[in-house]
C-alpha cells in the first residue's frame, strides 16, 4: 500500500508529490532560512499525509499546537512536566498510535535539548510489539544536533545529539521515520544530516549553506547559486520519494495557521506626537505628598499648670492572679526558644533547662513536659507548629512513624506547607528546621524520607518542586528547591 502526498505544483504546473510509504523507509532533510516557508512546506505535509500514518512533531516554538483542533493531534505543553513524564507520553504515544505534537515552548534551550531526548528516546525504546510507522518532524533540528559546541554542557549537547543519531540512522527499524528541518545545514550535525535519503531545499544566502545544499542536491557548485533565487514556500526537492533528478516545487496552501505569523507592517497611531509625554510617563510619577496639617495652637499657660500639678494618689486592690493556662505558657515558651538565634545550635537537653525555667518564671512551677515529649514539642515549634500535636497534626506525627527525632521538625515543615497548600520549603528552610546549616545533609534527609515512602518529591522541567505527603494526602505547590 502507497499514498502519494501532494506537495504542490513544479513552474510547469505540475503536481508534485511525495511517496509516503517510500518516505517512511527513507527519511526527509528540509533545509531554509527563516522565512522560506519551511514551517509552512511541513505543516502541508503533516496535513497531507493526516490520517494515513502516526505524526509526532518535537515543536521547539508551539507552532504545530493548532493541529490538534483540525487533526486530532494531542498537543502536550512539556514545561508543565517532568522528564519520566514526558518519557511516558512517548511510550504510550507509540503503544496507541496517537498522533502529539510535543510544545517545547517556554522552555530555556538546555531545557528543550533534554526534554527532547527523552521524548524521543522514550519512542526509541518502546517494545518491538509497538513498533508502528510513524513520522517523527523535529523542527530546528540545528538545536538538537548542532555541528559544533553548543552553549549549553557537554553532557546535554552529546546525549541530544545521540538521540537524533538514533532516530535518522536506526530509526527506520522500529518504524521512526524521521523529518528534520533546519535554517543552517551548517550548523547541523553532518552524521545526523547524512542520514536523509530526500531533500527539499529551500531559500539560502550564506554560501557555505548553498555549498553544502547543492552537495547533497548533486548539483555542481556554479549552480548553487540558483538556490540563493528561489522564491518564498518553493523548494529544490531531490529523492527517492520525491524524485530522481531535482525538480522545483512551489508549496500549495495549507488549511491550519501557527500561533505565531511573521510580522506585518500595520498603520502608526495617528494621535498627536505632542500628547506623547503624558502617555508614557502617566501613573509614573508620583504626586506630591499632601501638606501637613498646620500645628494646633499653644495652650495657655495656666491649663499647662493644671496639667502639671501631681494628682493625689487613689487607694486601689490589685485582685490575685489567675493561675496560667499551661498549654499557652508552654506555646509562649516554645515560641521564644525558636525565636532566639542561638537556640538552632543548642541540643534539645539544654534548651529544655531554658523551657522549665521559662515555665517557672510564668507561674508553672513544674515544667509541663518531659524532656522527650519536649524534643517532639520543640520540632514541631521549629516547623511553626506551636500548640497541641492533636487531630490533623496527631495524623501527621502518625504519618513521620518511623523517622528518627531530629527529622520530626523538617518533616513537619514539609506538612504544614502541604497542609495549608503553600509552596513547598526550600532546601535552606528545610536545613535550618534540621539544625544544620548543610544543603546537603537537608537533600540527603529528604532522600531518606522518600525511600521510606513518607513524601514524594516530583520536579518539573522548569525546576520547580512539590512534594506530597502520600499517607495524608497533602500536597505543597511548586517552587524553586
Amino acid at each position: 500500500m502507497t499514498f502519494a502526498v501532494d506537495m504542490g505544483l513544479d513552474p510547469a504546473g505540475r503536481p508534485i508529490a511525495i511517496d509516503l510509504e517510500e518516505l517512511l523507509a527513507t527519511r526527509l532533510l528540509v533545509q531554509g532560512n527563516s522565512g522560506s516557508g519551511k514551517s509552512h512546506l511541513l505543516r502541508r505535509l503533516l496535513e497531507r499525509s493526516a490520517g494515513q500514518v502516526q505524526q509526532i512533531i518535537v515543536d521547539p516554538e508551539g507552532d504545530f499546537v493548532t493541529l490538534s483542533d483540525a487533526y486530532g493531534h494531542v498537543a502536550i505543553e512539556a514545561v508543565e512536566y517532568s522528564l519520566p513524564e514526558i518519557a511516558k507520553f512517548a511510550a504510550r504515544a507509540r503503544e496507541h498510535r496517537t498522533s502529539i505534537v510535543l510544545s517545547l515552548e517556554g522552555l530555556e534551550m538546555e531545557g528543550q535539548m533534554r526534554c527532547a531526548t527523552a521524548f524521543l528516546m522514550g519512542l526509541f525504546d518502546a517494545p518491538r510489539e509497538h513498533w508502528f510507522p510513524a513520522l517523527v518532524v523535529v523542527d530546528e533540528a540545528q538545536i538538537f544536533a548542532p555541528s559544533g559546541g553548543a552553549e549549553v554542557a557537554e553532557e546535554v549537547r552529546r546525549t541530544t545529539l545521540s538521540a537524533m543519531a538514533n532516530l535518522m540512522s536506526r530509526g527506520r527499524k522500529r518504524g521512526l521515520a524521521g523529518i528534520i528541518a533546519t535554517q543552517r545545514l551548517a550548523k547541523l550535525s553532518k552524521n545526523v544530516a547524512a542520514e536523509a535519503s530526500n531533500f527539499l531545499m529551500g531559500r539560502t544566502f550564506l554560501d557555505i549553506d548553498m555549498a553544502r545544499a547543492a552537495d547533497l542536491l548533486g548539483m555542481e557548485r556554479r549552480q548553487a547559486e540558483s538556490i540563493r533565487d528561489l522564491q518564498r514556500g518553493t523548494f529544490l526537492g531531490l529523492g527517492p520519494a520525491i524524485a530522481r533528478r531535482p525538480v522545483t516545487v512551489k508549496i500549495g496552501a495549507v488549511d491550519t495557521s501557527a500561533r505565531s505569523s511573521s510580522p506585518k507592517l500595520v498603520p502608526l497611531p495617528t494621535q498627536p506626537v505632542a500628547n506623547g509625554e503624558q502617555w508614557l510617563l502617566d501613573g509614573l510619577i508620583a504626586p506630591l505628598p499632601p501638606a501637613p496639617p498646620p500645628p494646633p495652637p499653644p495652650l495657655p499657660v495656666d491649663a499647662v499648670l493644671r496639667e502639671m500639678a501631681p494628682v493625689p494618689p487613689t487607694e486601689f486592690e490589685f485582685p490575685a492572679p489567675d493561675a496560667p493556662d499551661p498549654d499557652v505558657v508552654v506555646s509562649d515558651a516554645l515560641r521564644a526558644i525558636v525565636e532566639d538565634p542561638e537556640s538552632a545550635t543548642r541540643p534539645a537537653a539544654v534548651l529544655h533547662q531554658d523551657f522549665a525555667v521559662r515555665c517557672r518564671m510564668a507561674g508553672i512551677r513544674r515544667a509541663p513536659l518531659d524532656p522527650t515529649a519536649f524534643a517532639r514539642r520543640l520540632a514541631a515549634a521549629r516547623a511553626g507548629i506551636f500548640g497541641k500535636l492533636e487531630g490533623e497534626w496527631a495524623e501527621a506525627m502518625a504519618a513521620a512513624q518511623g523517622l528518627p527525632d531530629d527529622m520530626i521538625g523538617a518533616f513537619l515543615l514539609i506538612a504544614r506547607a502541604a497542609r495549608e497548600g503553600e509552596a513547598a520549603p526550600s532546601d535552606e528552610a528545610i536545613a535550618r528546621t534540621y539544625g544544620t546549616s548543610s544543603l546537603g545533609r537537608a537533600r540527603r534527609m529528604i532522600g531518606y524520607m522518600e525511600t521510606r515512602d513518607i513524601i514524594v518529591t516530583r520536579i518539573d522541567l522548569s525546576g520547580r518542586r512539590s512534594i506530597t505527603i502520600p499517607r495524608l494526602g497533602w500536597s505543597t505547590a511548586s517552587a524553586e528547591a
